[in-house]
Order: C-alpha cells, then sequence, then structure tokens
C-alpha cells in the first residue's frame, strides 16, 4: 500500500512517514507533523520524517514521532509557569470522534492542540558557540551579527544566551535575521522584545533542569503564536529536532560534541557529494539506527522514563 495513503491503523509499522486517517480532514502536511483539523482545535501527528538542512530525507527514523511529541509533551507542562502553551490533551481518549477509532495507532505520537496564529519568525537560542554560529563566529567574530569576545573556541559557553531569530520557511531554508528585522516582520517592537524575553527565559530554565539529568541544550528553536490576543508556546519544545543535546558528562571546549539530536545525520550528510537540494539521500540502515538509539537516549536521559 502507498505510504501517503496508508490508513491510521498502519501508523505502526516501522517508520511512520506519512499518515492519512479516515475521517479527519487534513490541514497541512509540514516537514515532520500532518496536521488535522479537529474543530475548535487542531491535532498534530509527528511522523517519523527526518528533515536535515531544510530537506525532508525519503526514510523516516522509527519511533522519532513518538519521541518528539513526549519530550514536547514533558516540557509543555515543566515551562507552562513561564509561558502559555497550546497542548490540550495527548491522550487519544480525548480526541474528537473522527480520531477515536484510530487511539492505538495515534498513541504517544499525537496532540491536540489550541489553535493560535503562528509568529512568522522562528525564536532560536543559543547558549554554547556550535554549528553555524560557531562557523559564522570563525568568519566575522559574531553570531547572526552579535558581536562576542575574542578568543573563543568551538563548544564553548557563552558569556550569556543569545537570541538569534530567523525567517520560517514550510519549504527550503530559513535565514537568519537581525533583531530588528524580527521587529519589522512581525509589526510590534514590544511583541518581539516579549518573544525575546520570554525564549531566553525558557531556555535558562530547561538548561538548569537538564543540567540536573546530565544533558547540556548547546542551542534550542522555539515557535510562537498568539491565541486571543495572548502569546503561547506552540509547535515543539527542546526536542532531538529543535535543539542541541550534549552529555554533560563528555563536555570539553575546543572540540565539537557527541550529540543526542540529528546533527548526526547533518554530520553523516556532509561526507556526501548532495548538494543540500531536494531530493535527499536515502539514510543507510546503519545512520537511520543509531540515530534512532540518539533520539530514545535523549528521551530517557531528560524525563527518567524507559517506556
Amino acid at each position: 500500500m502507498d505510504a501517503a495513503r496508508a490508513p491510521a491503523s498502519n501508523l505502526n509499522g516501522s517508520a511512520v512517514l506519512y499518515t492519512d486517517i479516515p475521517g479527519g480532514r487534513m490541514v497541512r502536511r509540514g516537514k515532520v507533523r500532518d496536521i488535522y483539523d479537529a474543530g475548535e482545535h487542531l491535532l498534530l501527528v509527528a511522523t517519523d520524517r527526518i528533515s536535515a538542512f531544510d530537506v525532508v530525507m525519503p526514510n523516516g527514523i522509527p519511533d522519532k514521532g513518538r519521541v518528539l511529541t513526549q519530550i514536547s509533551a514533558f516540557w509543555f507542562e515543566k515551562t507552562r509557569s513561564i509561558v502559555p502553551n497550546h497542548l490540550v490533551s495527548t491522550e487519544p481518549k480525548d480526541f474528537p470522534a473522527a480520531f477515536k477509532t484510530h487511539q492505538s495507532a495515534l498513541a504517544r505520537r499525537s496532540m491536540l492542540v489550541r489553535r493560535a496564529t503562528p509568529l512568522p519568525v522562528e525564536c532560536i537560542v543559543r547558549g554554547y558557540l556550535s554549528g553555524s554560529g560557531w562557523a559564522d563566529y570563525q568568519k566575522t567574530g559574531a553570531v547572526c551579527g552579535i558581536a562576542l569576545p575574542k578568543g573563543l573556541v568551538e563548544s564553548q559557553k557563552l558569556p550569556e544566551p543569545i537570541f538569534t531569530p530567523s525567517t520560517k520557511a514550510d519549504e527550503g531554508h530559513d535565514i537568519n535575521i537581525p533583531f530588528e528585522e524580527a521587529v519589522r516582520i512581525l509589526g510590534d517592537r514590544r511583541l518581539a522584545e516579549r518573544v525575546r524575553a520570554t525564549s531566553i527565559r525558557i531556555y535558562e530554565s530547561a538548561c538548569r533542569m537538564a543540567e540536573v539529568s546530565g544533558l547540556i541544550i548547546s542551542d534550542t528553536k522555539f515557535e510562537f503564536g498568539l491565541l486571543n490576543g495572548e502569546v503561547v508556546l506552540i509547535d515543539e519544545i527542546l526536542t532531538p529536532d529543535s535543539s542541541r543535546f550534549w552529555p554533560k558528562a563528555e563536555y570539553e571546549p575546543g572540540r565539537a560534541q557527541r550529540s543526542f539530536d540529528k546533527q548526526f545525520v547533518r554530520d553523516y550528510l556532509n561526507t556526501l557529494t548532495w548538494d543540500k537540494r531536494p531530493p535527499g539521500p536515502v539514510l543507510p540502515a546503519e545512520i537511520v539506527e543509531k540515530t534512532r538509539e540518539k533520539y530514545l537516549e535523549a528521551y530517557r536521559i531528560l524525563t527518567g522514563r524507559a517506556d
């Protein structure tokens, strides 16, 4: 059966690339999530698709969607005192009638959420010098236009977290932008300043909690929306898809760090001659399995759960 038309009852295969729930009207298919109309709410179904360099790979990572959903639910609860979020329930028994006949298939990979109007910028917070930030610093002495002290080394902790927003693209590459450009896009300086302050506050709070569990959060991406005029946290939060996690016990500035996120996939892709344009290359079985193990390990470390 064509995976793009596989019914919800077939969602529990080795890797879920697409969903097509009979009786459910799909609103949008994102890079990872299939979004369905659920009346006054939306149902977000996290598939096992994986993207790198903003390109979705042809094959997925088994269990990835479940990991993303459960980690997001964990952090939504932990950060609720800082900012409201859109989560209503992750329990299929609470979903509308059209989805209740697919409870076993949707379990642990779906979230019923309140409808919000997404803000058209991504809110990135960096606490360590890594990835594209490290490459930028080597060239310019700054990260996304924010000047940093001289002499920093790869993976070094920054004097304080920095906010580096980007554009939000459904397809193609997101582009880092100065804060003033984020103000222009949002059309509201107070709103831009609020999401910047909130992003940094969530990041700092999450870092303290993660370090107790033995993980460093190098950087992360948040998305916000407006609901009845109120800023709410939406999409996912502090997952291996949106963040860079390092084992605290192995941390050593001056080199790249072992990570529990899709950096492993990026590193593999960087060994290829692929031009980072669609279509993406098929990931070898060993890369798929090692990536799956990293996602599951991040989940166990962060939540303390083994299920």
